[in-house]
């Protein structure tokens, strides 16, 4: 069975996920999640939403942004 690109676990329900042209296996949406998210620019969060982007840089929420100086940027409502 194919090993996790993670963790290196072996997992007979594991999945692969197709990124840039790239395959990836994972045991786990959280091996996925650690290996594939984005982080934002100013906390470090792995971003699993939308997150907020400006200029190529990427951040969790307005909260964050603004933290940055960024402050053109509104969450979603």
């Amino acid at each position: 069975m194919p090993k996790c690109d993670g963790c290196g676990n072996d997992y007979d329900k594991s999945f692969q996920i197709i990124a840039s042209s790239k395959t990836y296996t994972f045991d786990s949406f959280e091996c996925a999640i650690q290996m594939l998210a984005p982080t934002c620019a100013h906390c470090g969060v792995r971003i699993v939403g939308h997150g907020l982007e400006k200029n190529g840089v990427i951040f969790c929420c307005n909260h964050c942004a603004e933290r940055e100086g960024v402050t053109e940027l509104r969450d979603r409502l």
